[in-house]
């Protein structure tokens, strides 16, 4: 079976992390080798690139830095890890990719197409996930959840206005791409798992 690159998309408090465990233990049980990776992050330089995104900086980091550490993380993560592991046949399932760089950077801090449309074909030319799983929530309530995890980050803290617009390019992009499933994560969490079930099950017995 040829390995495919699912990604988990959506914004704070859409329920990304339990999504990833529902996958994790749906390939287990088929005995499908998974390699699992997150954005930013995921090799030892990308995993330092995070840290610098994450953290809450006297300094203000400017849109365009915060878009190109996140395009240096990502090149990164997919030269090192995600291609090597699809070319041995590997899945390989991630949380976020460069959907959340169109949505947060594009759409949240209104970074132009015209500027990361070149930078995202430098990094990535024609690379992308074969399928991506975007769970919606309204930012409201994903807020509200993610406030309820602990101490927020520099990103989470940004405004509900910042989180509208984001959600807006996410469901604008998934309506343009059929290659991203929205998956109403408004719903109950048993339903949202069995939703997230069935496309597994479609994209793998697509494959065999």
């Amino acid at each position: 079976m040829k390995g495919k690159f699912i990604v988990i998309e959506g914004l704070e408090g859409a329920g990304k992390s339990s999504a990833i465990t529902t996958c994790q233990a749906f390939f287990a049980e088929k005995h499908i080798d998974l390699v699992c990776t997150r954005e930013p992050g995921g090799t030892p330089v990308a995993e330092a690139i995070r840290d610098v995104v994450k953290h809450n900086w006297s300094e203000n980091l400017t849109p365009e830095t915060e878009l190109l550490l996140m395009y240096a993380a990502r090149i990164q993560l997919v030269e090192h890890t995600i291609k090597p592991a699809l070319a041995k046949g590997q899945w390989v399932l991630g949380d976020r990719h460069d959907l959340s760089t169109q949505a947060y950077q594009g759409g949240g801090r209104q970074i132009p197409e015209s500027v990361i449309g070149p930078i995202q074909q430098v990094a990535l030319g024609s690379f992308k996930p074969d399928f991506t799983l975007y769970l919606d929530v309204e930012p409201e309530v994903g807020l509200q959840r993610a406030k309820g995890r602990g101490e927020l980050d520099r990103i989470e803290l940004e405004s509900l206005s910042f989180f509208e617009r984001t959600r807006a390019r996410y469901l604008a992009l998934a309506q343009a791409d059929s290659s991203i499933i929205v998956v109403d994560a408004m719903r109950e969490i048993a339903d949202v798992q069995a939703n997230i079930l069935h496309y597994l099950n479609s994209i793998v017995a697509a494959t065999e």
